[in-house]
């Protein structure tokens, strides 16, 4: 191929088949795709002109001669042949096109300005995810970009190749009216021409603004690229609008089926009655808070479901915090909603522990871009989603908008991105045509922060969604809280000793313990009395991998149905959802919060006419480094002296967070340490005004985040630990054995699902433990270099899953 023959031949992509896609086309594509979606913050023009523009650089000759070497279409002999292996990753494509609208822009002088910076910034950014404005060392990043040479841009030479019509739409797009339009969001958001660096929140509208534009971008660049590599793809997209008269209808007939005649369905039924009904009202921020064992799911889903089809909302996603509580409440959801002739499943989970075989082609195009009716996802993505560097995350966030956000056991946000949530609610609800219900039977005073200046949720009392909430707590009350707190705490024999008593008196007893070695340390000294009845015994903790614990659950379910004896020790991975139901709860004391869902398991279904929750303090316990617990356990021990009649009704919880969230004030911002930054500071910071970055007083632009290093931040904080895979069952040893064989011959594609896979059988551990693991030569890497590691069978007992010790030959897993 001769490049000076075929001038008018630019080429961004080329199938396997070799098919190719002109970059005129996949520019045009992707801007109406990005206008469409950018539509959903108002903001289509400009959406579709950062789409048209997001590849502007592949009209110059240094990009096309890559791309033909690399595909073929140039032979090496050739005098325009390069060396495609050496250049991947190297040529910018992007630059050309963010420096032509940022230069457009600066003709509307200050205003144009400030448009452009948003702008650009997205089109820069659509490979490696948001740049920063300023780096940690004070460089002006976005500045560097803007000034990029053109001989290593080649703005100016596809300004020259690029198509006429091309040209004229851009220069169309380009102009005051897209200003007007732009600054009018800006001006939304930020309250732009008011923007001072001691109001943080405004400048954190301003950059989430951003984000949510390049957010829509991104997803129309992946859906552009992979539709036309993978053709058959456009088959699986569902694009049209949601008829959500149908679910409705489903869950309506299910719940008029219901024959539920126990006292506890009837004040179940209420709740949900007065979710259906609440449904009609205008979008914003709303709380229920409901008594555990209230009927939550079902009742929030109700509201949603209703409250989409009243809005004419795109979905509904359901953020969860645990896993476990996902596929429970899928599978709840699932029966209820999906018929097996539907076109397209309604539910899509999307968290770690879905397996490959479980999804088809639909499920993993959708759970790419979240594009399905009902989302489920936990808190952890949804905060990727909203703060993690890259583009898989960012690609999602765009979906939050038109939607029902339902935030199950929000009491379970990390206390570091408390801040960060609000800011980002706030902005969705008042912005995004985003209505957000939060969960839980122990609301946290996310609207009476410390510091709200520096973010906190605008809820109006009347968005209870269930008006009389002590009321429903007087008549759902189940259990009796009994404080057992002593001075000089309990030995591990005396709380055996009561666990004991309540098995034999009930039939069943849980132990929820705030550490894994407590954990164990119950498990030993009770295992002598059950040697003649050792399938009533169990322990719950995360050294177990999701299957085993998957596992354990579902024979201690079965064992409770059928009125079989249980004793079961946990830590609180049992809590906040999970739908088991004990005659009797002992707890060590923790967070009121914790507490409460403790005795959420605790007859769970009324069947007895009440039972007991008893709080315990151990003799000694190491949680100076759980700081959660900690804080908890010291404020709810303060609010067990003070009297209340009821310690888990709404006025006590609302004590407990008064002291604990005041406590805890310095912590809300996700702070960041020196070891990180090189200075202290924090991710509200970073995302927000900047103001601790030494370019700050010397940057004029709109934008001064340092949006890459925060989302890198963010990843270094909330990851922490290791993961490792490991010997459980059978499936466990034939999957390590697997990964090994086809990591040999180098199968990527089946690597990837088996990793995949790997993740039900895989257990995450902190620093300390990793190191002892290593120490004892436990661990093993699969294929050098790869990072993924297995765990020796000796180190992993069928009774308390990892350890950092070799178990004895009793308690390794034979299976």
């Amino acid at each position: 191929m001769d490049l000076e023959n075929n001038k008018k031949e630019y080429i961004a992509h080329v199938r396997k088949d070799g098919a190719k896609q002109s970059v005129e086309d996949h520019l045009s594509d992707v801007g109406e795709i990005a206008s469409k979606l950018a539509g959903k913050i108002n903001v289509s023009s400009a959406g579709e002109l950062i789409g048209l523009l997001h590849d502007f650089g592949k009209f110059s000759t240094e990009f096309q001669a890559y791309i033909g070497s690399a595909t073929g279409k140039i032979n090496p002999g050739d005098e325009a042949y390069v060396d495609f292996d050496g250049l991947k990753g190297k040529i910018d494509h992007s630059s050309a096109g963010a420096q032509w609208i940022w230069e457009n822009c600066l003709r509307w002088g200050e205003r144009g300005e400030m448009v452009g910076q948003m702008l650009a910034i997205c089109i820069a950014s659509h490979h490696s995810g948001l740049i920063d404005c300023l780096e940690p060392d004070g460089r002006n990043r976005f500045s560097d970009r803007m000034k990029k040479p053109d001989e290593r841009t080649h703005k100016n030479e596809c300004l020259k190749n690029a198509p006429q019509n091309y040209l004229e739409k851009l220069n169309s797009l380009a102009n005051k009216e897209l200003m007007k339009k732009v600054l009018k969001q800006l001006q939304t958001v930020g309250q732009v021409g008011d923007i001072l660096p001691e109001k943080p929140i405004r400048y954190f509208n301003l950059g989430f603004l951003t984000r949510m534009l390049f957010s829509c971008l991104i997803d129309a660049d992946r859906i552009n690229s992979a539709d036309f590599e993978y053709p058959e793809n456009t088959q699986h997209r569902n694009n049209s609008s949601v008829d959500w008269s149908v679910p409705v209808n489903r869950l309506e007939q299910a719940i008029n089926e219901f024959s539920g005649e126990k006292p506890i369905d009837e004040l179940r039924r209420n709740i949900s009655n007065i979710c259906k009904q609440r449904a009609v009202d205008a979008q914003g921020i709303y709380t229920l808070t409901v008594p555990t064992g209230g009927g939550k799911t079902y009742a929030s889903l109700r509201y949603a479901l209703h409250h989409a089809k009243q809005h004419k909302l795109d979905r509904i996603i359901y953020i969860i915090p645990f896993t476990s509580i996902i596929e429970q409440n899928a599978a709840a959801i699932r029966e209820v909603l999906e018929c097996s002739k539907d076109e397209y499943p309604w539910v899509l989970e999307q968290h770690s522990n879905l397996e490959p075989e479980q999804q088809n082609w639909h499920s993993k195009l959708v759970s790419e871009n979240w594009d399905a009716p009902i989302v489920m996802t936990t808190m952890v993505q949804f905060l990727e989603v909203l703060f993690s560097g890259g583009t898989r995350g960012a690609r999602k966030m765009h979906q939050l908008a038109n939607s029902v956000l339902i935030f199950d056991e929000i009491q379970t946000l990390p206390i570091n991105c408390t801040h960060l949530f609000c800011n980002a609610l706030n902005f969705l609800t008042n912005f995004c045509n985003t209505t957000a219900v939060l969960c839980t039977a122990t609301q946290p005073l996310l609207d009476r922060l410390k510091s709200p200046e520096k973010g906190q949720l605008v809820i109006p009392e009347e968005n209870e969604l269930v008006s009389d909430v002590p009321k429903f707590f007087e008549d759902l009350e189940r259990v009796k809280l009994n404080n057992r707190v002593r001075p000089e705490g309990w030995t591990a024999e005396q709380i055996a000793e009561l666990a004991l008593g309540e098995f034999n008196e009930s039939g069943s007893c849980l132990i929820i313990v705030n550490t894994k070695a407590w954990a164990r340390k119950l498990y030993q000294t009770l295992q002598p009395d059950f040697e003649s009845n050792k399938d009533a015994i169990f322990q719950l903790s995360t050294s177990l991998c999701p299957a085993h614990r998957k596992a354990i659950f579902v024979k201690v379910r079965q064992r409770l149905e059928n009125n079989m004896p249980v004793l079961c020790i946990s830590t609180q991975l049992i809590e906040a959802g999970v739908d088991v139901d004990f005659a009797s709860v002992i707890r060590f004391l923790a967070g009121l919060d914790s507490i409460a869902q403790a005795a959420g398991r605790c007859n769970r279904n009324g069947l007895r006419k009440t039972a007991t929750v008893h709080v315990v303090n151990p003799d000694e316990e190491k949680i100076d480094l759980l700081k959660d617990i900690k804080v908890g356990r010291d404020k709810a021990l303060r609010v067990l002296g003070e009297g209340y009649d009821n310690f888990l009704a709404p006025d006590a919880m609302r004590q407990y967070f008064n002291y604990y969230f005041y406590e805890r004030a310095d912590d809300m911002s996700y702070s960041i340490s020196s070891k990180l930054l090189g200075r202290d500071d924090n991710l509200l910071n970073l995302l927000s005004g900047n103001t601790n970055n030494v370019g700050w007083k010397n940057n004029s632009r709109l934008l001064q985040q340092s949006f890459m290093t925060a989302g890198k931040v963010f990843k270094a904080i909330d990851s922490p630990t290791q993961a490792i895979i490991v010997p459980y069952g059978k499936e466990g040893k034939n999957l390590i054995a697997e990964l090994g064989r086809v990591a040999k011959e180098f199968d990527v594609k089946t690597y990837r699902k088996l990793l995949k896979q790997a993740q039900k059988y895989s257990v995450n551990v902190f620093p300390n433990v990793w190191r002892r693991l290593q120490e004892e030569k436990a661990v093993h890497e699969i294929q050098p270099g790869e990072g993924i590691y297995r765990l020796d069978k000796e180190y992993y007992s069928d009774k308390f899953g990892l350890s950092d010790k070799r178990c004895s030959l009793m308690d390794i897993n034979l299976c």
